[in-house]
């Protein structure tokens, strides 16, 4: 029976450091700048701290991060459409150098109306409404907040409404 035990006891102790180890690590976000953070660290944090000065200096990284990836794409797309102006004999070639123009453009409208999406979750931030459901005013949560930050309901009050529009229509 105590050769049982003793190796037991080698594997007790690992997993108690194991879960101290992970209890310093979900608190490593308690001593670093919110715009600093990373999203585990962000989802680490305990539901008591929803929307506290790291996570909105957090999201708000994010957002202008965001904003200016997509204005940077916006000048490339500039410069691009400017440089391929070369006239092509070739019929095809020519279809298939607008056919990318206009998916460029295309991508271009959607990152435009993202934009302003992104500026309207920066204005929320500023305001103290970011982070709150449209619809219920309860949280959006962390997960949520972290794949789509520009998102304004929660969940729920989304799938109702795409729900909604499911069954009646735009």
């Amino acid at each position: 029976m105590s050769k049982t035990l003793a190796p037991n006891k080698p594997a007790a102790s690992a997993k108690s450091a194991a879960r101290s180890a992970g209890k310093a690590g979900s608190d490593a976000w308690k001593g670093k700048p919110g715009h600093l953070l990373t999203d585990d660290e962000v989802l680490a944090m305990p539901d008591g701290e929803y929307m506290n000065d790291q996570q909105i200096a957090f999201f708000r990284a994010k957002l202008q991060s965001l904003r200016d990836s997509i204005l940077n794409n916006a000048g490339e797309t500039t410069e691009h459409l400017r440089e391929d102006t070369t006239i092509v004999p070739d019929p095809a070639d020519r279809a298939t150098i607008e056919e990318e123009h206009a998916l460029e453009l295309r991508t271009r409208d959607r990152e435009r109306k993202l934009l302003k999406k992104i500026m309207q979750s920066i204005a929320r931030l500023d305001s103290g409404e970011y982070g709150y459901c449209d619809e219920t005013g309860e949280p959006i949560g962390l997960g949520r907040l972290i794949a789509r930050p520009t998102a304004t309901l929660s969940l729920e009050a989304q799938q109702r409404r795409e729900m909604k529009q499911k069954m009646f229509g735009d």
